[in-house]
């Protein structure tokens, strides 16, 4: 049997990863629900998987961040202490995260290899390029959506599909955070 693999991506409705000028993490939308619901969510037993970028954007982000800090919300805590891949032919070991392997690979290769290996469920939080690479290999098994309710018409960075390969989506489960944030869990397919 295989371990069920999740894209896990924060979005606003325009479809942008994240935001410049002055929008703060969660653009300023995150509340108790979101913020216990994603605690939840990485209390589970679970592999992280990262590309060499979102690596790297969480480690100096958590470098620079203090513990009160919403960088160092107990859920992204406890995400750290989650064993983790991250794959790259860029970075040099030792990293620092706690419990994380560095492979080095074409992304599909060693995320197929995962899947087979794994007892536990793989998750992984951004690395869009990665993921986009996945899901046109066919071995995301689940996008899950955070969308936020703001539009970054003009700050919005990182979109989240651009270049993608075009997927229809069966939506298998969704729910509201706080009045105001959907969560939507999709299974994807390529469409021919």
């Amino acid at each position: 049997m295989t371990a069920t693999y999740t894209f896990d991506v924060f979005s606003s409705l325009d479809g942008y990863g994240a935001a410049s000028a002055n929008w703060t993490g969660y653009w300023g939308k995150q509340g108790p629900e979101l913020l216990d619901h994603r605690l939840a969510l990485y209390g589970e037993e679970q592999r992280m998987v990262f590309g060499a970028n979102t690596y790297r954007a969480f480690a100096r982000m958590l470098a620079a961040s203090t513990e009160e800090s919403e960088v160092r919300d107990p859920w992204v805590t406890r995400m750290r202490s989650l064993p983790a891949t991250v794959v790259s032919s860029t970075l040099e070991g030792p990293l620092d995260w706690p419990d994380a392997t560095l492979v080095s690979g074409d992304a599909v290769d060693v995320v197929a290899r995962l899947k087979e290996e794994s007892e536990v469920p793989l998750r992984s939080h951004g690395s869009l390029s990665l993921n986009r690479a996945l899901m046109a290999a066919g071995l995301v098994d689940r996008v899950q959506v955070t969308l936020f309710p703001v539009i970054t018409g003009q700050t919005g960075v990182d979109p989240i599909f651009q270049g993608a390969a075009d997927f229809d989506l069966e939506l298998i489960e969704s729910r509201t955070l706080d009045g105001h944030t959907q969560e939507l869990i999709y299974r994807p397919t390529l469409h021919v």
